[in-house]
């Protein structure tokens, strides 16, 4: 773990993780905790008040801070509200066949050996400083925040097959905002990854080969700037996928 600003290990063999990890809720401190030695702070859920915010703000001043909420809807919802207010955190992301449990998704039903393996790929969302992007790189105090995205227009997309000029420079310009990409949209659509039948479950897995997380095709665009995958590592992870034949 030392890549990513583990700081040593404990009297009980555990990593100590030097900056906050944010989670959702108790029982993800609980597995982070089986994971790890480290402090967290609990959003509560989606509906995070100020007064956590500015816990997180001065977290990421002091020590840095880790995002590792759900892979679900609710989570990548609270991954943009404190990224819109505390620009240039660290991103941690969990398949979600690695955070499925009983009673459903979450960090709380990650096993200990998923959890290390995600902050071991911790991501700095570009802004972050000089080693944003790379993997295990700690956090840096950011200019200013990532635009916003509007989701609905790139699931129409999809589910139409129409590439739409508008969308694609709507993400494009979103991307430049966010981090200089160096994979083109047509990229996305040369890997299947967008206007394709099974674009949804190609992005998934080259979301976990490339450790920034699902997304639909627009933010799965902006996340490639965002986090500064090189066309090295887009191409590694397109081979990957194509060896194990997803989607196709």
């Amino acid at each position: 773990m030392e890549t990513n600003g583990a700081s040593g290990v404990n009297g009980i063999g555990l990593a100590r993780i030097a900056q906050m990890i944010v989670v959702e809720g108790k029982e993800d401190t609980v597995a982070i905790r089986r994971a790890v030695d480290a402090d967290t702070i609990e959003t509560g859920g989606s509906a995070i008040d100020d007064k956590v915010l500015r816990r997180i703000e001065l977290a990421r001043e002091r020590r840095g801070v880790i995002i590792f909420t759900d892979p679900d809807v609710p989570g990548e919802k609270i991954r943009k509200i404190i990224e819109a207010r505390v620009p240039g955190c660290s991103h941690a992301f969990l398949a979600k066949a690695d955070a499925r449990g009983k009673d459903g998704i979450g960090v709380e039903h990650a096993s200990p050996e998923a959890i290390r393996a995600a902050l071991a790929r911790v991501r700095v969302s570009a802004g972050g400083g000089a080693a944003a992007g790379a993997e295990g790189a700690i956090a840096q105090p950011a200019e200013r925040p990532a635009s916003g995205a509007d989701a609905s227009k790139a699931r129409q997309a999809d589910k139409t097959g129409a590439t739409g000029a508008g969308v694609a420079a709507a993400a494009v310009g979103e991307a430049n905002d966010a981090g200089e990409p160096e994979i083109a949209w047509a990229d996305l659509i040369d890997a299947g990854l967008i206007v394709h039948p099974a674009a949804a479950s190609r992005r998934e897995r080259m979301g976990e080969l490339l450790g920034i997380g699902y997304a639909n095709g627009k933010q799965f665009y902006k996340r490639l700037g965002m986090f500064r995958i090189t066309r090295a590592e887009f191409a590694e992870a397109l081979r990957q996928l194509t060896r194990e034949g997803v989607g196709e």
